[in-house]
């Protein structure tokens, strides 16, 4: 690759918000026809590197070359001029219009007068065939999942005649199926001369889809590897600049008492649910995508009506209909989609993390804001949230970052029982071992934790007993003995 010329090189490139460096002369270069990895603990740089490129945020110093000519890049639209795409971490699709819709948005086919919807339609179903996705371009996007919903992401982008292709976190929600097929895809386009711009914390990924590897810390620039040369633990090593041990943090405590019992759990997507929580144990849920995991969480936080069914708490009959009857019951919610439905990105940490609590410092219809104030702060301070201060707003904070003040949103409102949904999806390496530590405490002090996850070594990591869902289902239930990766992926498809 070094006798061939880059596609795209950024020198030097500074990025300051008040009271933060995010990007210290930092560096990326990307040939064409190369997958280039972007490795780095939530905080390194990474999305603010990725948004200056996109034309989201303004460099405050440095240099852009596309094909070894200097460009300024100042708006999205200019990074779409010179053929950037990015497919960003969070949805940014329009839900109540169609896939084939949303894949055409600004790129409608037809003269003026006349958008050719036929025409749009055909292609659009020949990409959803090609990814065997099994849906119809006219669906609307809002009655698909998350997973579904990348994937449409990720269709769109590739559908622009783009030069440069940054995904992000591409494939945190989607099915091993899934996986495969953009995997294929980014073939297709290497071949094509695109150059992809990779970034996971799925460390074994690299293996099947990189070239080579750049790693940030501290919004500084690390060192470049060529993945063949490289190993996951040295790369780890540069990612946290110390050696990681085995960051499944769990002290395993004897589960006794029942806190929580759903019996015969039923509605549109879960079938004859039933199962157990003791107080003070992890309880894992495991399964494909689909396979109804989160939509039993929904159905006993009261987010989606049940049909049948019971739920006791500490052997009592509750009854569920609202998040507000869920709170009241003691459980929290830790969501799979933590922008959309766990946090106010436009309002502060403080905000955020007191929202759940207001009884505690308003009365009388006074505000005592140094309650208000100790509150945050104590579980900013016990959660290791990174910030300059309460007051900066939550949607400026990496993702690991984020998710710790969901939790402490929850910890504020001491829950006997608290859902995690994907509590590290898209966070980093060092991120993930503080939200097992977590929730390692807390399991301590006899909070008794739901922890659905997609990831098998964090689930047979953290749980004491392993929930096993298909087709809206619970095939089986293992003990921490029992629970390997084969056994859950045998029962998870019907082997």
């Amino acid at each position: 690759m070094s006798e061939r010329s880059f596609l795209l090189e950024m020198n030097g490139i500074h990025k300051s918000f008040p009271g933060v460096h995010a990007l210290d002369n930092v560096h990326l270069d990307l040939y064409p026809g190369e997958v280039h990895a972007l490795l780095g603990e939530n905080g390194a740089g990474k999305s603010t590197l990725i948004k200056v490129l996109g034309g989201i945020y303004t460099k405050d110093e440095g240099e852009i070359l596309i094909d070894g000519k200097k460009v300024e890049i100042n708006s999205v639209k200019d990074a779409e001029k010179y053929g950037i795409s990015i497919i960003h971490q969070e949805i940014v699709l329009v839900p109540e219009m169609s896939i084939s819709d949303n894949i055409f948005l600004g790129k409608e086919e037809g003269s003026s007068f006349m958008i050719s919807r036929a025409a749009m339609e055909k292609k659009t179903q020949e990409l959803l065939d090609s990814f065997n996705m099994g849906l119809k371009a006219t669906q609307l996007v809002s009655s698909l999942n998350i997973a579904q919903q990348q994937m449409v992401e990720i269709i769109r982008s590739t559908f622009s005649e783009a030069k440069i292709i940054v995904m992000d976190e591409p494939t945190s929600s989607l099915s091993d199926k899934e996986v495969d097929a953009l995997f294929n895809t980014i073939r297709d386009l290497k071949k094509q001369g695109i150059g992809i711009i990779y970034i996971s914390h799925r460390m074994s990924e690299l293996d099947q889809i990189a070239d080579r590897v750049s790693v940030y810390r501290d919004g500084k620039y690390i060192a470049t590897k060529t993945v063949k040369d490289t190993t996951v633990d040295e790369l780890i090593t540069l990612m946290v600049g110390r050696q990681m041990g085995n960051y499944y943090n769990r002290d395993y405590n004897e589960c006794k008492e029942t806190i929580l019992e759903v019996r015969n759990l039923s509605n549109k997507n879960v079938h004859n649910v039933s199962f157990e929580l003791k107080k003070g144990e992890i309880l894992g849920f495991a399964g494909l995508v689909g396979a109804g995991r989160t939509e039993t969480m929904r159905a006993i936080f009261g987010m989606d009506p049940k049909d049948s069914g019971e739920i006791l708490i500490e052997g009592k009959p509750v009854n569920i209909t609202s998040s507000k009857d869920a709170l009241a019951a003691g459980i929290g919610l830790v969501p799979e989609s933590r922008r959309e439905e766990g946090i106010f990105p436009d309002q502060s940490i403080k905000f955020n993390e007191t929202m759940k609590v207001l009884s505690e410092f308003i009365k009388n219809m006074r505000v005592d804001a140094k309650k208000e104030t100790e509150i945050a702060q104590k579980y900013a301070d016990e959660l290791s949230v990174k910030a300059p201060g309460l007051y900066t707003l939550v949607g400026n904070l990496s993702g690991g970052n984020q998710q710790k003040v969901v939790i402490a949103s929850w910890l504020a409102a001491k829950p006997k029982i608290l859902i995690m949904d994907e509590p590290t999806r898209g966070i980093d390496i060092g991120a993930k071992a503080e939200i097992y530590a977590i929730m390692n405490e807390l399991a301590k002090t006899g909070v008794s934790i739901i922890m659905v996850s997609s990831e098998l070594p964090e689930v047979i990591g953290m749980s004491d007993r392993v929930v096993v869902m298909r087709s809206g289902e619970i095939s089986a239930v293992l003990d921490r003995s029992e629970a390997d990766q084969v056994t859950i992926m045998k029962n998870a498809v019907n082997i």
